[in-house]
């Protein structure tokens, strides 16, 4: 019953579950021999040293004893049963022969070992001796390149020189840049999380100290000397003083729970005791304080921060990403990164000089006007950057409504958002409100008016009573405030009438850079006791009567090529792969050895062209208009510094994305962030011609574009509104116009704003235009009307 138990899907233990016996509770069990007490399976979960422990004085280890339960050790009867399965983790530690003959003594019938490193140390300046037995090899790099634990990283300073300081400096400068990572991670993860829904995740930092002396030391630096003691409490010490007796217990229980948003625990000191073992996902960044090498370090300390929170790699760089803090040995942990026998490779991240840990960067909701306007609270609203938007652009916002009269503004919102949508079932053509402009109407308001009554409790009618605005005054408000700070943006749903399916059209392949060559066919024996290579003739195949179905068979195995509707593409375009290798191949027994043992790569390089003439064949499609305007998301962005107004240019133009602009006029957001400074200037044309604009996010609009055969969601630069015409723009550099992407995307947002103006025309609003503006004409003189009569698609 925990989230971590792997078993739940097995039936079989459903009804029965495994009986688990530790070290500690073995003794206690009644007699196992009566068949009646235990499960169909037993685990037992034993530490190595409980059996391994050599005679002394004539004692054996307390497990080898008689008990006089069972007539003989608990060990006697493990060895004796009949199926008995040994799974023995971490396996490079008990290599030792005395180790060994202990597990021999069990006389498994099966024995498995595990471990992330397959090998024993010979000695110093030695290099490691592999195992020998290993039966399948799923190295730290695949699991890496699969997408399966984070991507190790190795950070340091630019520019510095471990020669210019003194160990006791470089602990200190490796500790302050190791919480600056930290916070920045934190930030990081809190905005990935709110944008997607997800649970939060707090991060927390391993310190690695060299001995209990040196772990107390950073204990008292940690808490009381760096950042004014920001970090007491927050930090707990791991090693054989700390985790006995009432404290311990204390330690022992903050350090089970450090995976737990709400546990206080940020970073963790240890000494030698949590190397392996240590089951977290939240563990992203690592400050080694210890002597080790390069490979010790590489392959015990990173391994326990690798583990991913949600699961899965999210695609957001510094979620996926584990941190190592090694600017004393950066480049010596690079290069064993980089040998050939490395399990990993390694990233490299460098921080610049100066500016303390997470200093002006923020985590904080990027809050819709309208929200502010109505004086609504929303989440985390609290966490703001240095600055805000009135400060910034010297306007201030005032609430309408104080904070009772708020949440009945609340009421209103959720009150227009329903009756927006479309109802389930619904045989009308529209909403019970179809535009925002509808909500003037006399009946709506009142329609509106009678659910909010209905709604909000007695107390806080009560509240309302006296000298302030009536419920049916502040839905007018309200609604009035509405229409002032929306687009109407519909919600469009494309269904395919009928049976839905894909095919590929005919094309000529490009062989250009298809060049494989004849492989060396032999076949190699390496004696496993004298390490002697002996060669023999050529290996055997499969040959294939037609040359063209080596690469044909590969194809099919596709999961979106079927043989049956595109056996004449498949076949054409193989046939012109091997009419390519014929041309510069020298015989037929060449033709047939690339063809047999690089068949997969030609397939491969086929499949990849295909993707690019993929068509849907749908027939029709049923445009359904779900909701006649939307509501705004809130969003959550990460910004260093103060606001900035649109008018003032980034300091540093590649770093504009760490910045937030605010203080608008007619944004319909309080704060915005820009990807160029084409977007910023962008946003100064919409601020000036517009009569609302923002920056969408994911999920608002729904537009999703075919690239090959995957579909993706396309969130364009800007939505804006004017008098006449509602506004999708995208900017692009000139070079990427033409391209394949941007054309998909143009063309996906063209047919969206199609069927937006279809809707909006039919219930009195405005068009929907999609405009596509190359990055060179982005001025400030320039204007919306100019730039969308050249522009609009």
């Amino acid at each position: 019953n925990t989230p971590k138990y792997v078993f739940k899907g097995v039936a079989e233990f459903a009804g029965a579950a495994p009986e688990v016996i530790t070290g500690d509770t073995y003794e206690q069990r009644a007699d196992l021999r009566s068949g009646s007490l235990f499960a169909p399976i037993q685990i037992n979960i034993f530490n190595i040293s409980k059996i391994n422990t050599e005679v002394r004085g004539g004692r054996a280890p307390r497990i080898k004893r008689l008990s006089e339960y069972l007539g003989q050790s608990y060990f006697d009867y493990l060895a004796e049963l009949p199926e008995l399965v040994l799974l023995m983790d971490e396996s490079h530690r008990y290599r030792a022969s005395a180790g060994i003959r202990v597990l021999n003594e069990l006389k498994p019938l099966l024995g498995i070992e595990l471990t992330a490193t397959p090998f024993t140390e010979a000695g110093a300046n030695k290099p490691p001796l592999p195992f020998k037995n290993v039966v399948m090899d799923y190295p730290l790099a695949r699991a890496i390149e699969d997408g399966f634990v984070k991507e190790p990283a190795v950070v340091t300073q630019q520019n510095f020189n471990p020669s210019d300081h003194s160990v006791e400096e470089i602990e200190r400068i490796k500790l302050l840049d190791g919480l600056r990572v930290h916070e920045e991670t934190k930030v990081h993860l809190l905005t990935y999380a709110r944008n997607q829904g997800e649970p939060p995740v707090k991060p927390f930092m391993l310190v690695i100290a060299r001995d209990t002396s040196h772990a107390s030391q950073l204990m008292k630096l940690i808490t009381t000397d760096l950042f004014d003691g920001r970090y007491a409490g927050k930090v707990i010490q791991v090693d054989s003083g700390t985790t006995s007796g009432a404290e311990g217990d204390e330690v022992v229980k903050r350090l089970l729970g450090v995976e737990s948003y709400d546990e206080p625990t940020e970073i963790v000191i240890h000494v030698n005791m949590l190397k392996e073992g240590w089951d977290v996902t939240n563990l992203y960044t690592i400050v080694p304080l210890r002597a080790a090498n390069a490979r010790t370090l590489i392959e015990q300390s990173i391994g326990r921060g690798l583990r991913l929170p949600y699961g899965r790699k999210t695609g957001v760089e510094p979620v996926d990403r584990l941190n190592i803090i090694a600017h004393d040995r950066f480049q010596e942990v690079i290069n064993e990164a980089g040998r050939g026998d490395s399990p990993i490779r390694l990233k490299q991240l460098i921080l610049e000089a100066s500016g303390p840990s997470g200093e002006g960067l923020r985590n904080f909701n990027v809050t819709p006007t309208l929200n502010a306007v109505l004086g609504i609270e929303t989440e985390a609203q609290g966490a703001t950057l240095r600055g805000s938007a009135g400060s910034a652009a010297g306007t201030t916002i005032v609430a309408q409504f104080n904070s009772e009269q708020a949440k009945v503004a609340k009421v209103v919102l959720d009150v227009i958002n329903e009756l927006s949508r479309l109802k389930p079932g619904s045989d009308d053509a529209a909403p019970v409100i179809p535009t925002s402009a509808a909500l003037k109407e006399p009946a709506i308001q009142t329609q509106i008016s009678a659910q909010v009554t209905a709604r909000i409790t007695p107390a806080q009618a009560e509240l309302l009573l006296g000298d302030g605005p009536s419920i049916a005054e502040i839905v007018a408000r309200t609604t009035a405030l509405v229409v002032e700070y929306a687009i109407d943006i519909p919600r469009i749903l494309v269904k395919p009438k009928g049976s839905q399916r894909g095919v590929y059209r005919p094309f000529a392949l490009d062989v250009s850079k298809l060049n494989v060559q004849p492989q060396d066919s032999q076949l190699v024996s390496r004696g496993l006791q004298t390490g002697k290579d002996v060669l023999y003739g050529e290996a055997c195949v499969i040959p294939e009567h037609r040359p063209a179905d080596y690469i044909v068979r590969n194809l099919i195995d596709f999961d979106d090529v079927s043989y049956d509707e595109h056996a004449d593409l498949i076949y054409a375009l193989a046939e012109q792969a091997v009419a390519h290798l014929k041309s510069y191949l020298k015989s037929e027994a060449e033709l047939h050895n690339v063809l047999a043992n690089q068949g997969k790569i030609i397939a491969e390089h086929i499949h990849a062209q295909m993707a690019a003439h993929w068509d849907d064949d749908v027939g029709e499609f049923e445009i359904v208009i779900k909701q006649g305007f939307t509501p705004l998301r809130d969003s959550a962005v990460t910004a260093v510094g103060e606001v900035y107004t649109l008018q003032r240019s980034p300091p540093d133009l590649g770093k504009i994305g760490t910045l937030v602009y605010g203080g608008f006029a007619k944004c319909a957001y309080l704060h915005q962030k820009f990807h160029s400074d084409t977007e910023r200037v962008l946003a100064v044309i919409l601020e000036r011609d517009s009569r609302r604009w923002f920056r969408p996010v994911r999920g608002q609009l729904n537009i999703y574009y075919r690239s090959g055969v995957d579909e993706s969601e396309y969130v364009p630069d800007f939505v804006a509104a004017t008098a006449d015409a509602s506004w999708l723009i995208e900017t692009k550099r000139v070079a990427d116009m033409a391209s394949e992407e941007v054309q998909a995307k143009a063309k996906a947002a063209n047919t969206w704003c199609t069927n937006a103006s279809n809707y909006a025309v039919r219930n009195g609003g405005r068009p929907w235009r999609y405009v596509l503006i190359p990055h060179d004409v982005v001025a400030v003189n320039a204007t919306l009307a100019g730039l969308s009569a050249r522009y609009c698609w």
